[in-house]
Parts: C-alpha cells; structure tokens; sequence
C-alpha cells in the first residue's frame, strides 16, 4: 500500500506533465518525441527501483555476525632433508612451540599413514612423520650403497631429527616403527620424554603364528624360505595388512594399499623388505 500511494504522487509530480511536454512536441519533431519517451521510461524505472529499495527491510549491521573463513584443515608441509647421502622426506604440521611427535610407521606403508593425525593434531602439537629409506617418498638406495637394517634406519632417522635440531620429542611407534623408535629412545633417554606404542613388538612373546615362516626365514635364510614370503608383497597379501580383523571393510581407503603395491613393486623392493624381515 505504501508503494502503491509514494508511485501515484511520483506519477502526477512528474510523469504526467513530461507526456504534456511530450504531446507538445509529437507535431514539431518526431525524434526529439522518442527521445522524451525514453526520458519517460527512464524516469519511471529509476523511481520504482528507489521506491522498492526504501520500502525493503534493512537487516542491522552485527560485527559478532562476522566470521573469518578459514581453510578446514592445517597446513601440512612436504619436505626433504638430505641425511649422510640419503635425502629423507617427511612430512611436518603444527608450530614449532608446541610440544613435538614423531610418528614412525609400519609395514609397508609411510608417513601416509599419519595424514589425518597430522590434520588432527596440528592445532596443539609440533608433528614430524618421516619415510624411512626405501619407503615412500624418500631416497631408496640401493642395498650395496645403504645397509637395510633396523640400527642403520633408526641412526638415519635420529639424524633428520638432529638436523631439524629437534631435540625433545614424544615417539608414536606403530609395527617398524617399535624397533626403529627403541632403539632411538635407548641411544638417547634424555630426549624421548614418552612413547605411544600402536601394535609395536618390544618382546618375543608378540610374536605368534604368523610369524612361523620368518622363524624359518631366521633359522635358515634359504632360496625356499625367501619365496615363502612372497605371498605378503602381492596385492592381496597388502591388502590384507589393512583389512584383516575389520568389522567393515567398505570403511578402509583402497588408496592405502593401491599406493603400497606400485612402490613395493620398485627394483630392489623385495630385496630390501627381505632383508629387513631377516634383521627382525
């Protein structure tokens, strides 16, 4: 209703004397007649886009209403450190204030295994996740170049941490991770100021059936012995390290594995996880 009386005072005020004007002008010059009906319409245009714009509620300005958009996930780093010839990658999240976790993974995977505890975590602690030599994205030497044992890994690992000078760090040991951590924690007591043990083996008694062919493996590093743990670098054998025991597996990443069978199928990748399954 407001609308409706604003546009009829609008239209007597102005647009009724300017068709007038217009009808004065029809018998002298046709051009200057379309000139003011275009005029015309103009005007008509202009003053119902005023009227709906003061007649249309103004929501109040509320500085609280104001949110920064922020990107949902932290900032994860993908970098290298080059350690005694080998350039090892890792990844890194999180301030360098806040406390630090170093996150060793297991067979067969990588640093890829903590993605989603580096997002995670981030807003409150300093995480550093390496590859350990031959995994992932780090350098994979050659066995006759580099000596794949669990000492020579972990002395390779608590290098990249001397180098970033990280010198006070809680260890997260998963599976590789047990042996490579331990050993890191009983050379330097003083910096490791925990650790969380994920499935890690710190004792004979943690190792039951499954581990039938490496004991044969151990007692006798034969041709046979070797190529009975084939099985566990096929697709399905590393598959089965990430579905066996889950109630669904429709809730597991196909990525994980996928990703693990293109590198373990490298030349020399055999080789190096055998030599690694002997130095158990």
């Amino acid at each position: 209703m407001v609308q409706q009386s604003f546009f009829g005072e609008v239209k007597e005020a102005l647009v009724v004397p300017l068709i007038h004007l217009s009808k004065q002008q029809i018998d002298t010059n046709k051009k200057s007649t379309k000139m003011i009906t275009f005029s015309i319409k103009s005007i008509v245009a202009f003053i119902t886009l005023c009227v709906l714009i003061s007649c249309s509620p103004q929501a109040e300005y509320d500085p609280a209403a104001e949110q920064v958009i922020e990107d949902p996930l932290p900032k994860v780093l993908y970098r290298k450190v080059e350690v005694e010839g080998v350039n090892i990658f890792y990844r890194e999240a999180g301030e360098r204030f806040n406390p630090t976790i170093v996150l060793l993974h297991g067979f067969p995977s990588s640093s890829h295994q903590y993605r989603k505890v580096l997002n995670e975590l981030s807003d409150d602690y300093h995480l550093i996740a390496p590859d350990y030599p031959g995994f992932g994205e780090s350098d994979f030497p050659d066995p006759s170049d580099y000596e794949y044992t669990f000492d020579n890994i972990a002395t390779t690992i608590n290098g990249l941490l001397e180098k970033l000078m990280i010198n006070e760090y809680v260890l997260m040991i998963q599976d590789y991770g047990a042996p490579i951590g331990l050993r890191i924690a009983q050379a330097y007591p003083n910096r490791v100021k925990g650790i969380i043990n994920q499935n890690g083996n710190a004792y004979e008694e943690g190792m039951g059936e499954a581990w039938a062919p490496l004991r044969k493996l151990w007692k006798n590093p034969s041709k046979e012995n070797k190529e009975a743990l084939m099985p566990v670098f096929s697709y399905e054998g590393l598959k089965w390290q990430y579905t066996h025991g889950t109630k669904d597996e429709e809730n597991i990443n196909p990525d994980t594995w996928n990703l693990d069978y293109v590198r373990m199928n490298r030349p020399g990748a055999y080789q190096m996880n055998l030599d690694l399954f002997y130095d158990y």
